[in-house]
């Protein structure tokens, strides 16, 4: 079976995205205890629900097609490195706002096709805001259940620069950008809503100067490139997806104006 990305399929993962934010917010309105990870990371029960139903319903559209969820076990994807086509999931992106209980948590289900995301799907939720795209058909932006609208980045940057920042993961190389940024203004973000927020026109700059995994950025990558936008590393080059042994991003920018050098800081230190 050879999967079309087209408008169907983004469509199907959208309701998948939704079957799974219902399930999350069913156990975002109880109580729900905290388990940490072998890296210390905090993992509930919403993250092992979400992962469940994301993997079960992306398999029923075509099992040939690998899946590769931050939940996912070691064994189950042992073999990556020789897929070609496969869908990259966070089933809970922002395990600490989810936590927190601002609302600033999201499903993300990305679909890489040749090292690149084609198509991508970010949902909040508890905030009833949704995001998607596919390659070459642009990105659009909704509310929950309601008519997709057309987004794009802004094309120029604001003065003062609107940044986006991680909410729990500031850190002080972020400071030091934000410096050679001067005038800005900084909202804080929790998840992949950062690069989203970009993608819409909301914020002119995430700089993310911290750990990331491919997961985090997949499915809102595709989403920022088909609004117009670039997310590179610091050496200039876009993103790329399971093209090495380790899934950690390097450091990454994502913005809309690509007339303004963003990376002048780093060319300077």
């Amino acid at each position: 079976m050879t999967l079309a990305i087209d408008a169907a399929l983004c469509t199907e993962v959208r309701s998948i995205a939704r079957r799974a934010g219902d399930a999350i917010l069913e156990i975002y309105g109880e109580g729900f205890s905290v388990e940490l990870k072998d890296d210390r990371s905090p993992l509930t029960e919403a993250d092992r629900k979400s992962h469940e139903l994301i993997v079960r319903d992306l398999t029923a559209i075509d099992p040939s097609v690998p899946i590769l969820s931050e939940e996912s076990p070691e064994a189950d994807v042992s073999g990556r490195r020789n897929w070609d086509r496969f869908w990259l999931v966070d089933p809970l992106d922002g395990t600490r706002e989810f936590i927190k209980r601002n609302g600033e948590f999201t499903v993300n289900i990305a679909l890489i096709d040749g090292h690149e995301a084609v198509l991508g799907v970010v949902l909040a939720p508890a905030i009833e805001v949704e995001y998607s795209a596919i390659a070459g058909q642009g990105a659009f932006r909704s509310d929950v259940g309601g008519a997709l609208q057309g987004i794009a980045v802004s094309r120029e940057a604001g003065d003062p620069v609107r940044v986006v920042g991680s909410r729990s993961h500031p850190g002080t190389a972020l400071q030091a950008y934000l410096a050679s940024l001067e005038p800005y203004v900084l909202k804080p973000m929790g998840s992949s809503l950062k690069t989203c927020l970009v993608a819409d026109g909301s914020a002119d700059i995430y700089p993310r100067l911290g750990p990331t995994s491919e997961w985090d950025t997949a499915a809102a990558q595709a989403i920022l490139h088909e609004a117009g936008g670039s997310m590179i590393d610091l050496e200039g080059q876009p993103l790329r997806y399971n093209s090495r042994d380790h899934l950690l991003n390097p450091h990454f920018l994502a913005f809309g104006d690509d007339r303004r050098d963003w990376l002048a800081f780093n060319k300077n230190r």
